[in-house]
């Protein structure tokens, strides 16, 4: 199998379509950071990323992973989850489908919504007051009737995503401090927030270390040759910086 040792390993494809007209805000902030031909060390591109936090509002960090799968084959699809070290700088929201003594377990766990039938029938009526919805095992016959209202958003509770489980506690305490799903898109790109502009670039460095090594860990089976085509992050609002894979592979040893 075939490993990625440097950046010049990376698919570099030229781009055809038209560059779409940005906002001056958005060039200035562009000015700041270098062109998408740079490829920065992972702390350098986070500080990078930052400088262009500018925002009336706290912008989140979003890493941008695009890989060499092909969705469409189900042994190059992509889902799983990644508990972040520093967590997300967001107070997630979540619901849990359970019934018997898991409701006062999700309740002390500190589940924002729990409850059986009764929950179902909120939902089913609009109630979508949540982030996350977890759900037991056993729930998951009755949960099947939510799918048109659930998964157009992306809340159907999946075992790959750490949704569906018998620990309850352990996964509403787990979406509480800073687990993240992701998945990878048609086009087999991958995109997280990794925290907040308002974290040390020590902790999001930490929190996107934990991310590419939980994508490398999930590496699909079908996925061949170079699996890493590029590496990018950004604030929400902001341009994207070229971060090196492998200077970010290579730090193991700093955070052992």
């Amino acid at each position: 199998e075939e490993e990625e040792d440097d950046d010049t390993m990376f698919i570099n494809r030229p781009a055809l379509r038209t560059e779409k007209k940005r906002s001056r805000r958005f060039r200035d902030m562009q000015a700041k950071v270098p062109p998408k031909t740079t490829i920065l060390a992972a702390e350098e591109a986070v500080k990078a990323a930052l400088s262009t936090a500018s925002a009336a509002f706290t912008e989140t960090m979003e890493v941008h992973a695009r890989l060499n799968i092909n969705p469409k084959y189900a042994d190059q699809q992509l889902r799983a989850t990644c508990n972040l070290p520093h967590g997300t700088g967001k107070e997630l929201r979540v619901a849990v489908l359970c019934s018997g003594d898991n409701e006062a377990i999700a309740r002390d766990a500190g589940a924002d919504h729990y409850g059986s039938e009764e929950l179902i029938e909120l939902i089913a009526g609009g109630m979508m007051d949540f982030d996350k919805l977890v759900a037991t095992p056993d729930m998951m016959p009755k949960v099947a009737k939510l799918g048109r209202v659930l998964g157009p958003r992306g809340l159907m509770p999946n075992p790959k995503a750490g949704t569906v489980t018998t620990d309850v506690a352990a996964a509403v305490k787990d979406f509480k401090g800073g687990k993240v799903e992701y998945r990878a898109d048609k086009g087999g790109n991958v995109h997280v927030g990794f925290g907040l502009a308002s974290f040390t670039p020590e902790q999001l460095v930490k929190n996107l270390k934990a991310i590419q090594d939980s994508i490398d860990v999930n590496r699909p089976a079908g996925a061949k040759g170079v699996y890493w085509r590029s590496l990018t992050v950004c604030t929400s609002m902001g341009p994207a910086v070229r971060v090196s894979y492998a200077n970010l592979r290579d730090m193991k040893k700093d955070f052992e």
